[in-house]
């Protein structure tokens, strides 16, 4: 049984809009709503209000700032991706964490494995590396 930790640390949930006019921003930072309206893609565009609400609701969540320009909201990300993407993974980990990482990280090394040929030996240059940094000198 998953021990279920406390959500007060972890990232709101993000829809798939949201995700999306992260991703515009993150790409060209300080945008406007129509700016990042006109860039989602058409296939599943909203409409310019869905937009600006998205917009607030990543504002109130922190993780987007804003600045007034005229009578429209400037939008920048303040979060990086990469960030983002390990504190979702970190908060995964910490909800469904049982005491033993082994089953987290196998599952974690098939996902790497199941996306191409090239990826499961990316994942092991990336703990190469990470282990090289931690043992050079002046890194205390």
């Amino acid at each position: 049984m998953f021990k279920r930790r406390s959500n007060s640390n972890t990232l709101p949930q993000l829809g798939g809009l949201e995700l999306n006019v992260l991703e515009v921003l993150w790409a060209a930072p300080g945008q406007g709503a129509k700016a990042v309206h006109q860039q989602l893609p058409a296939s599943q565009k909203p409409g310019l209000s869905t937009v600006q609400s998205a917009l607030e609701r990543l504002h109130r969540k922190k993780l987007l700032a804003r600045s007034k320009h005229g009578h429209a909201y400037i939008y920048i990300a303040r979060v990086a991706r990469t960030e983002l993407l390990g504190r979702l993974i970190g908060g995964v980990i910490r909800q469904l964490h049982s005491g033993s990482l082994d089953p987290i990280l196998s599952s974690f090394v098939d996902f790497a494995d199941g996306m191409d040929d090239q990826t499961l030996d990316r994942l092991e240059q990336l703990v190469q590396q990470r282990i090289q940094q931690r043992t050079e000198p002046g890194d205390d």
